[in-house]
C-alpha cells in the first residue's frame, strides 16, 4: 500500500466505497488523515463497516473543516448532472479529486522533481487494459519492478511503494483523468478513440478533450504515443506533434509512417529515432491475435523502449505474454466447440475486434446499452451463425439483427451459454466459437465486466465437467 501523507492531520471525505474508495480510505488513514466515508448503496456501506471504518452520511460531514472530497470515478462529476455531494463540495470550496490524484501528490509532489519513480499512463477507448498489462509484463520480464494498476486490477494506492527499479504502469479512464489534475506521467499513451461514456462527458468532443488532457500534461522530458488510425486520435496527435516534436510518436497498423512506429501484416517497424527497421513479427505472439492487439503491442513497445533499450528482449516478452483475462480469453473447449470470454468488450468497437478474429460465431451479446448500439458491426454479421441476446439491450439488438442474423432472446447469460453450446454442437461448422463479446456495459445484471466474465467462465467449466461425467 502507498501511504498518502499529503492530508496528514486534515479532514477529508471519501464518497463511493468500491475498490478504489476503500483503498483511498486505508491509504489516507495510514498517512494520518481523519476520514469521513459514505456510499449511497447499503451493500457498499456494509462492506466498509466490516473493516471498522466509521460511516456518516455526507450531509452531516463537517464541510467547513474539510480539505478535500475523494470521489469514486463512477460517481457523476459533471454529466448528466453532478451528484449532490459534488455540488455541496463546490458550494463550500472543497476540492474534488480522485485516488489517482492522491497517488500523484504522494509519488511526485513536485512535478519537476528528479529521481522519482517512473510513471507510464495508458488511456483510450479500447485496448488500454491489454496494453497496460502487456507493458507490465515486458518490464517484469526485463528485471523491473513493474507495478500495474489503476483502472485495471489493483487500485493505484494498493500498489507497492516505490523502490529503486519501480515503474508504475497505470490504466487511466476518462473518469479518473477528470479527477486527477496533478497526474504527470513520464510516458502517456492514447490507444484510440470511439464514442463511449458520452453520457458522462456530454459529447464526443468533450470525451476526446479529457483524453487529450492527460497527454498534454505529460512530463516535459517525457514521451507521448498515439494510435493514429482513427480521426479523433489523429487530430490529437497533430497538435501534440506540433508542441512536442520528436517526443510525440505516431503508431499505426496497416499504414507506413515516415516517422513513428507501424505494423504491416503483423510485422513491427521502428522509424521513430532511426532509419526504418523491422523489429519483429507479432504473429508469433499467439495470445495477441488480430490487428487491434498489434496496435496494443506496438504502443507497449514505444512505452518501454527507453527503459529496456534491447528490442530483442522486448519482442521476446511480447511473444511470451499469456494474455489478459476477459479479453478474447480462451476459457475452454468441448469437442469441436471453443469458448471465448471477451466480457471486457463493453462497446461495439471493442466487440468488433473479437468478431474479426473468428468465423462461425455463436455470439452472446447485450447488457446495459451504449450509444450507437451494434449497427456499426454489420460488416461482421456474415461471421455469425446465431446471436443470443441478454440484458436491457436484447430487444434493440434483436431489431438491428432482424433479417440479417437469426437471434434468440435469451434474457440471461446462463440461458445464452446453454443454448449457444447446443446450437454450436449441432452445427456443421468445423470449429464453432461460442463468443461472449457483449458490446454493452454489464451494470444491468452484473457488478462489472469482470463478474460477467467470471460467470461465463464458471458456466463453461460446469459444462465441461458435466460432459466429462457423461459416460
Amino acid at each position: 500500500m502507498i501511504e498518502v501523507n499529503c492530508f496528514k492531520g486534515e479532514t477529508v471525505g471519501v464518497f463511493g466505497l468500491a475498490r478504489s474508495g476503500l483503498s483511498a480510505i486505508r491509504a489516507l488513514r495510514a498517512g494520518g488523515a481523519t476520514v469521513f466515508a459514505w456510499d449511497d448503496k447499503q451493500s457498499a456501506r456494509e462492506a466498509c463497516a466490516e473493516e471498522g471504518i466509521t460511516l456518516e452520511a455526507w450531509e452531516h460531514w463537517p464541510w467547513a473543516q474539510m480539505k478535500a472530497l475523494i470521489l469514486s470515478p463512477g460517481v457523476p462529476l459533471t454529466h448528466p448532472k453532478p451528484h449532490p455531494v459534488v455540488r455541496r463540495a463546490r458550494e463550500t470550496g472543497v476540492e474534488v479529486i480522485g485516488d489517482l490524484e492522491l497517488f500523484a501528490r504522494t509519488i511526485r509532489p513536485d512535478r519537476d522533481a528528479e529521481g522519482t519513480a517512473h510513471v507510464i499512463a495508458v488511456t483510450g477507448t479500447n485496448g488500454k487494459s491489454t496494453t497496460t498489462a502487456l507493458i507490465g509484463y515486458i518490464l517484469q520480464s526485463c528485471g523491473f519492478d513493474a507495478q500495474a494498476g489503476g483502472n485495471i486490477g489493483k487500485p493505484v494506492l494498493d500498489l507497492a511503494p516505490p523502490g529503486p527499479k519501480t515503474v508504475y504502469v497505470l490504466e487511466v479512464s476518462s473518469y479518473q483523468i477528470d479527477l486527477s489534475p496533478g497526474l504527470v506521467p513520464d510516458v502517456a499513451l492514447l490507444t484510440n478513440l470511439s464514442p463511449d461514456h458520452v453520457d458522462r462527458h456530454g459529447s464526443m468532443a468533450a470525451y476526446a478533450r479529457v483524453k487529450e488532457y492527460l497527454l498534454t500534461h505529460t512530463a516535459a522530458d517525457g514521451q507521448v504515443a498515439v494510435g493514429v488510425d482513427d480521426p479523433d486520435s489523429a487530430v490529437i496527435y497533430t497538435k501534440l506533434s506540433a508542441a512536442r516534436g520528436h517526443d510525440a510518436i505516431a503508431v499505426s497498423v496497416g499504414k507506413v509512417l515516415g516517422r513513428g512506429i507501424f505494423v504491416i501484416e503483423g510485422k513491427l517497424y521502428d522509424a521513430w529515432d532511426q532509419p526504418v527497421t523491422q523489429v519483429g513479427d507479432f504473429r508469433e505472439a499467439t495470445r495477441l491475435p488480430g490487428a487491434h492487439n498489434w496496435q496494443n503491442a506496438a504502443l507497449a513497445y514505444v512505452a518501454v523502449k527507453r527503459l529496456v533499450r534491447d528490442p530483442r528482449a522486448i519482442m521476446g516478452a511480447i511473444t511470451r505474454f499469456p494474455g489478459l483475462a476477459h479479453r478474447i480469453e480462451d476459457v475452454g473447449r468441448i469437442g469441436k466447440v471453443r469458448f471465448i470470454n471477451d466480457s471486457k468488450a463493453t462497446n461495439a468497437d471493442a466487440a468488433a475486434r473479437a468478431l474479426a478474429c473468428f468465423s462461425d460465431i455463436f455470439w452472446i451479446a447485450g447488457g446495459k446499452p451504449k450509444e450507437g448500439g451494434i449497427a456499426d458491426l454489420a460488416s461482421y454479421f456474415p461471421r455469425l451463425r446465431r446471436a443470443y441476446l441478454i440484458g436491457e439491450a436484447a430487444g434493440d439488438f434483436g431489431l438491428t439483427l432482424d433479417g440479417k442474423v437469426e437471434s434468440v432472446q435469451s434474457s440471461t447469460l446462463d440461458r445464452a451459454v446453454s443454448r449457444a453450446f447446443e446450437d454450436a454442437c449441432a452445427s456443421d461448422a468445423a470449429e464453432p466459437v461460442v463468443l461472449l463479446s457483449p458490446a454493452c456495459a454489464s451494470f444491468d445484471q452484473f457488478r462489472d465486466f469482470e463478474q460477467r466474465g467470471d460467470a461465463f467462465r464458471a458456466l463453461v467449466k460446469r459444462l465441461i465437467e458435466s460432459k466429462e461425467l457423461t459416460p
